[in-house]
């Protein structure tokens, strides 16, 4: 990174805003005709089989897999419009979201040829999914801590421990456990530890739900009861683990969903803000250029970056305050929000752009998350506080007020809290 906190800026190619308008018109076609209901944190909570092959099927599943085991040897910033359009919209993505961000990475950097031609294929035809076997009951950021076990046998390995927050465990295929395989030294924690490709469907593997307290269920315990795992199963050499791992975590931390969770909110906010307009219709408006969608804006309500950038430019000025909410700056404290998401779009870009280079971007994916997750959090708040009770009488903007505030608790603690994720920071910077 030459010294820089977050990556050099980069601009989007014709070739990748033309995929990126292709999407987003797939999408507002889907969504029209019912396919789906735009939501907030669909990329964890909303899972959709028959939608990701219906991506898969359009070539959206697996693109920086290369063509060799069946994908499509697509860019990473290509990857990055299609997942942001994606998660713009709110559409149900988290079926394929774990095995397309990093399981997939990892497989092509540390999986053998058989591995790869095992599950890659699959992966990108939509039809393999994968959740995360990392955190532990009494491990969470500390992940050299953990308390999974794993033995040597014949032919392979006995694995026994429990794994927690498991999204999408109890209908995922697979997932990869870091695993402690020898005996822990004080002195170098981050060794002794493996990562194993285990079955969540094999004999020893019990799922049990975590249940939110708004009756929602993603979350899962997985428990591994001496479970067998063949040696073909060892995902990379053993005692390697932790290196593997964090090379995980610029894939995980760093992506579009780290700030795009509560967008199909703040959109659905700004709907509302132009119905209560008195000015002219939005249409009308100057379209603001430079924006995170680049280009010419496309009209309102398409749920984009760009879009909103274009209403927020008009309302801030403009519209007055959203009725009940009791503030005259309704429009401005909503536009503050789209020009931070439009920030940590160009960030988050610039991070994709680093991995495709090949480049280490753990410290500015670190950032990214840690001001991203912030963000998308401070959205459901604001939008919660403006709308006040008016909300009542809008049950969708209602709707989904709710079920971001009740999502809002794990957007800074997942992918590692944001209290550790400043310290990387701060260590990078020389502070600590």
């Amino acid at each position: 990174m030459g010294g820089q906190l977050v990556p050099q800026l980069v601009t989007e190619d014709e070739q990748t805003r033309a995929l990126r308008l292709e999407v987003r018109s797939f999408l507002r076609r889907e969504a029209a005709a019912g396919t789906f209901t735009p939501w907030v944190d669909t990329w964890l909570t909303r899972w959709d089989n028959d939608f990701t092959r219906k991506l898969a099927a359009r070539g959206w599943v697996g693109m920086t897999i290369p063509t060799e085991y069946g994908g499509h040897g697509r860019t990473f910033l290509e990857r990055f419009a299609v997942t942001e359009e994606l998660l713009a919209m709110g559409a149900p993505v988290a079926a394929q979201w774990v095995a397309d961000r990093q399981i997939a990475p990892s497989l092509l950097r540390f999986g053998t040829e058989e591995q790869k031609q095992a599950f890659l294929p699959k992966i990108a035809s939509g039809d393999l999914c994968f959740g995360i076997g990392m955190s532990e009951p009494e491990s969470g950021s500390d992940l050299a801590s953990v308390q999974t076990k794993g033995r040597r046998v014949e032919g392979g390995w006995r694995i026994t421990g429990r794994k927690t927050w498991t999204s999408g465990g109890h209908v995922a295929d697979g997932f990869f456990a870091l695993v402690r395989t020898e005996p822990l030294d004080p002195a170098h924690r981050h060794a002794g530890l493996s990562q194993f490709i285990v079955d969540l469907r094999a004999d020893g593997v019990s799922i049990d739900p975590i249940v939110s307290m708004n009756g929602g269920h993603h979350f899962n315990e997985v428990t591994l009861d001496d479970v067998f795992i063949p040696d073909d199963r060892v995902l990379g050499e053993p005692g390697e683990g932790w290196h593997q791992v964090t090379s995980e975590l610029a894939f995980e931390r760093s992506g579009p969903e780290r700030f795009l969770s509560t967008f199909a909110l703040l959109e659905e906010a700004f709907g509302h803000l132009r119905a209560t307009r008195t000015q002219a219709p939005l249409e009308t408006a100057p379209e603001a250029g430079g924006t995170a969608s680049g280009g010419p804006q496309p009209p309102a309500r398409s749920a984009s970056v760009g879009s909103l950038s274009s209403t927020a430019t008009t309302a801030s000025a403009a519209a007055p305050a959203v009725p009940g909410s009791g503030s005259p700056a309704t429009g401005g404290a909503l536009g503050r929000h789209v020009a931070r998401v439009t920030a940590l779009h160009h960030m988050s870009l610039s991070v994709a752009s680093s991995l495709q280079a090949g480049e280490n971007a753990d410290t500015a994916a670190a950032l990214v998350k840690v001001l991203g997750t912030t963000e998308e959090g401070d959205i459901a708040e604001t939008v919660d506080r403006l709308v006040g009770d008016v909300a009542a009488d809008k049950p969708r903007l209602q709707d989904l007020v709710d079920a971001a505030i009740a999502q809002r608790p794990g957007f800074t603690l997942r992918g590692g809290t944001n209290e550790v994720l400043r310290g990387v920071v701060a260590r990078s910077l020389g502070l600590r």
